[in-house]
């Protein structure tokens, strides 16, 4: 039995690479695209993640909540990209007129049909959307002020277990929210469904005898059924 051809190296890697360069430009070009109504609730969904995530950690100041542990400097990025990116995804929920249903082509040029928005995935995207909002809500945090993690590891393994791992976890959250974004965003650059056809030029009657009819065909006037 001959052996599998071995594939080229970097190949793998590259249709990756492919991928993600197609999905960033989608995404891109469907910002673009966006009417006023789109970048207004990208602005509202915007400070109402920063105010979510924000005024609770304490790292945006308030007389209601405190921390024991001052903000680090890696706080301020990482609220801002979560509130930026969140800010995008809220905003793709938002319905416009050009947001109607879509028809997707693939290689064999078979249409495939998808909800409002490329809604296809979508709770698959709502989910990550979801996770990285709750991961940077732990990122930025107060170490020793997280009920969770003082019962788990108490107040020394918070500040030498879990404080630093807050940098990692706010990463993955922004890759999170990242992802998401792009995956609502690629999935409003599709193809429109084309218009159906006029009923009368559409339904037109199949000829008689064709392929698949029930009934003979009719002979034409003056020969007769034998050929006469």
């Amino acid at each position: 039995m001959p052996s599998a051809v071995p594939l080229p190296p970097g190949r793998a890697p590259g249709r990756a690479a492919a991928a993600v360069r197609g999905s960033l430009r989608s995404a891109a070009t469907a910002l673009r695209a966006w009417p006023a109504v789109r970048w207004l609730a990208a602005v509202g969904g915007a400070l109402l993640t920063a105010a979510v995530v924000g005024f609770p950690t304490a790292v945006i100041p308030s007389p209601v909540f405190g921390r024991e542990v001052p903000v680090q400097w890696w706080n301020y990025p990482a609220l801002i990209a979560t509130a930026v990116l969140g800010g995008i995804v809220i905003a793709t929920y938002v319905r416009t007129p050009y947001t109607g249903a879509k028809t997707r082509f693939d290689g064999g040029n078979r249409e495939h049909r998808e909800g409002r928005d490329g809604d296809g995935d979508d709770r698959g995207t709502s989910r990550l959307g979801a996770v990285g909002g709750v991961l940077s809500f732990f990122a930025v945090g107060c170490p020793v002020c997280n009920k969770i993690v003082l019962v788990l590891l108490g107040t020394s393994g918070a500040m030498t277990v879990w404080a630093p791992v807050q940098p990692v976890i706010a990463v993955a959250s922004v890759l999170f929210m990242g992802v998401a974004a792009v995956r609502r965003l690629s999935g409003e650059v599709a193809c429109p469904v084309r218009p159906t056809v006029a009923a009368g030029t559409a339904s037109t009657a199949a000829p008689a005898g064709a392929r698949g009819s029930t009934e003979p065909a009719e002979p034409a006037a003056g020969v007769s059924a034998t050929g006469n």
